[in-house]
């Protein structure tokens, strides 16, 4: 008796089961609006969390597009390379052997010579504008024609020329200030042993301006120096005058600054 009336529920649970389905695909079926739309478009507006192993996420991860240097690959072989060549200078520089002389000899001119920082600032200028503070240019009248004019560090008289130094000229000046002949960039501010207190300013075409002897410096280590500023202050005497040091070096080969500009 018991059997049979648990028989009979579980057909009843079954056949409301099949009516149900029977309703869903029809109504399904007989929609050609696609009713089924807000349902699926609420759950795909929904923020579903996805764990960071899922296939999900994978693919997620696939379409964006990492920077290289962010890459581990790529980061592995540049930090192998630099090690390779760190390991190769030391290589030459521990060997004493006549082939690696010339390879030392060029690196030591590579690593010793001096990084052209104006270059690099006037080409960032010219193709960029000048964002940076530290470049600031106060704004210049265009002229029709433009000729590079240097400006003389201070006037005066030459009293040691370059046949006698080897490498700069040593003025005697009643000014109180030493201007930059051109517009460049602070390389070296502080005591040498030949010319004391001394400014070298580097400028775009490589060259490079010493301000020796001087009694105080304006500027610093790396400042932008413009054409006619003060570097410096000149040492002043008993008989009001005072002396510098000046030089102008292209390369590795001091020029005549007599041949540039008068002093007089």
């Amino acid at each position: 008796m018991m059997n049979r009336r648990a028989k009979e529920i579980k057909k009843r649970i079954a056949k409301r089961k099949r009516k149900r389905m029977n309703s869903m695909l029809s109504s399904s079926s007989s929609s050609s609006d696609d009713t089924s739309v807000p349902f699926i478009n609420q759950i795909t507006q929904e923020n579903v969390q996805v764990d960071a192993g899922s296939p999900l996420n994978v693919e997620a991860e696939g379409s964006k597009n990492f920077h290289p240097l962010f890459r581990s690959d790529v980061f592995i072989t540049k930090l192998l390379i630099s090690s390779c060549i760190v390991l190769m200078i030391g290589i030459i520089f521990k060997n004493d052997r006549a082939e690696f002389l010339k390879a030392r000899d060029f690196v030591s001119h590579v690593m010793e010579k001096e990084f052209n920082f104006a270059y690099v600032s006037k080409w960032y200028e010219e193709q960029f504008g000048n964002p940076l503070a530290f470049l600031k240019k106060q704004s210049k009248e265009e002229s029709g024609s433009k000729e590079s004019q240097y400006a003389v560090p201070a006037s005066g008289k030459v009293l040691q020329s370059f046949k006698d130094t080897g490498q700069g000229v040593m003025i005697e000046t009643n000014n109180k200030t030493v201007e930059a002949m051109n517009e460049g960039i602070v390389i070296e501010a502080g005591k040498k042993e030949d010319t004391g207190l001394t400014v070298v300013i580097q400028h775009a075409d490589g060259i490079e301006t010493w301000y020796g002897n001087l009694e105080e410096l304006n500027v610093a280590l790396y400042d932008f120096v413009e054409t006619g500023k003060p570097v410096g202050k000149v040492k002043q005497s008993q008989n009001q005058h005072g002396t510098y040091y000046f030089a102008i070096k292209k390369g590795d080969t001091f020029i005549d600054p007599s041949q540039v500009i008068s002093f007089e």
